[in-house]
């Protein structure tokens, strides 16, 4: 299996989507941005500066793993929701669109051209999907919120592959009445996964600090920031042993037949997530997650703190 059907497809890959609704998937990310930064220069907590990189760090490392799901495909781990959910829709869409911006440009893992749609399929759509359906749960039981989380989620993949149709048939590459049945079909167990991953996530950051979650006053970001640096290398390490099966979305292309519009990246820095003097070998593929950790913990904390010295500057 050439190198562009193993990790291109994990993201809309170049060639799949028209220029025109790539312009138009650019033209609304750039106004959510703009928005965002506005938003969350004004609501920044100052709590969720560090949490925004080791999160950042956490969700590209699990992006790393695909998981089998059935019928010899596999799925991964968005985590947009997680991602709202802790950090709020605007800290929590920066952070997102750090992290699949840097794996474009870093790891030649979705499109350059494409890569609006990337932000509005992986972060705008599944982020609000998920956080507006997780704050039906607010103040409800335990057992309720758990359940309402684990929807959330599963409802924010299912989102984000009714979106990636839709833009696919705008574009041309397929039929609604072809790739719909095949997206939500396979999506829908991939959601699974995702339901999992964040009701788990959730609970470990509930039990080290319980107040984070309900934007109050509260203790423990050191022990917290202490487990998602663990968190994030242990993902790292169990990265070579990810699933070789198709993702939903190459899966779906190859059984609807659009698989080969695909184009290729015109550079590889971090191809594959290897690091190419190492070849494809599993210390490669560390070694390329590890550097990929870090540059996204630092370039999100670097805009958190920009963002948080522009409000200083500008109440003074």
């Amino acid at each position: 299996m050439t190198q562009l059907s193993v990790l291109l497809f994990m993201h809309i890959p170049d060639g799949f989507l028209s220029t025109a609704v790539s312009a138009v998937a650019w033209l609304l990310i750039f106004g959510l941005l703009a928005f965002a930064l506005h938003r969350a220069q004004a609501d920044l907590d100052e709590r969720l500066v560090p949490l925004a990189g080791i999160l950042g760090a956490f969700i590209f490392a699990a992006q790393m793993i695909n998981f089998p799901v059935a019928g010899g495909t596999s799925g991964h781990f968005i985590g947009a929701a997680l991602a709202f959910i802790v950090l709020g829709p605007w800290l929590g869409l920066l952070t997102m669109t750090a992290v699949i911006a840097l794996q474009a440009l870093l790891f030649q893992d979705g499109g350059l051209v494409v890569m609006g749609a990337n932000i509005l399929v992986m972060g705008v759509v599944p982020g609000f999907a998920g956080y507006q359906v997780y704050r039906l749960g607010a103040g409800r039981s335990p057992g309720t919120q758990t359940a309402v989380t684990a929807v959330a989620a599963w409802l924010s993949i299912m989102a984000a592959a009714l979106v990636v149709t839709l833009l696919l048939a705008f574009s041309g590459t397929t039929t609604l009445t072809v790739a719909l049945p095949a997206m939500l079909g396979v999506h829908a167990l991939i959601g699974i996964g995702e339901a999992l991953i964040t009701v788990a996530a959730l609970a470990v950051i509930r039990r080290s600090r319980p107040t984070l979650l309900d934007q109050s006053a509260g203790s423990g970001r050191g022990s917290l920031t202490i487990l998602g640096l663990i968190a994030a290398l242990v993902v790292v390490l169990l990265a070579p042993f990810a699933s070789g099966h198709p993702d939903g979305l190459e899966w779906v292309a190859e059984m609807t037949g659009f698989a080969n519009t695909a184009q290729e990246a015109p550079y590889a820095l971090l191809p594959d997530y290897t690091v190419p003097f190492l070849g494809e070998t599993g210390i490669s593929t560390i070694l390329a997650g590890l550097v990929g950790a870090l540059v996204v913990a630092v370039v999100i904390l670097s805009a958190a703190r920009g963002l948080r010295r522009d409000r200083a500057a500008g109440s003074d």
